[in-house]
């Protein structure tokens, strides 16, 4: 699934541009953050590309979830938001842990354990 970063100076009308064009294509984006201000920025551009999907009966939908990564050689942790057409049916076994039995879902790992992500664009 394509990953956008989304930073405190993206601009919302940009990457609302970008989610659409990529939902439209493949039915989800994920858009990944760090920090409140890139959040911010993020749930703007996902409220206004609802407003650009909406003639074309794609109603999104947003799941939250967090993410270990490394920047600059410095951990830290990212928000990932899953954004996808609530009819879009993803495949059932992505790699991810889901949440199941009340655990915790988690990045890859069966275990439960938690390794970095390392995004692309």
């Amino acid at each position: 699934m394509e990953i956008l970063k989304v930073s405190s100076r993206s601009n919302p009308n940009s990457v609302a541009g970008a989610m659409a064009g990529v939902v439209r294509q493949s039915g989800a984006v994920e858009v990944q953050v760090v920090g409140a201000g890139a959040l911010n920025q993020a749930v703007k551009s996902i409220a206004i590309a609802r407003g650009y999907l909406t003639p074309s009966n794609v109603d999104l939908i947003c799941i939250p979830t967090f993410a270990d990564i490394e920047i600059d050689g410095e951990s830290r942790t990212a928000i990932r938001l899953s954004v996808e057409d609530r009819t879009h049916k993803r495949p059932s076994d992505d790699g991810d842990t889901a949440a199941k039995d009340g655990k915790a879902a988690t990045d890859g790992q069966a275990d439960g354990s938690r390794q970095p992500a390392h995004a692309s664009t």
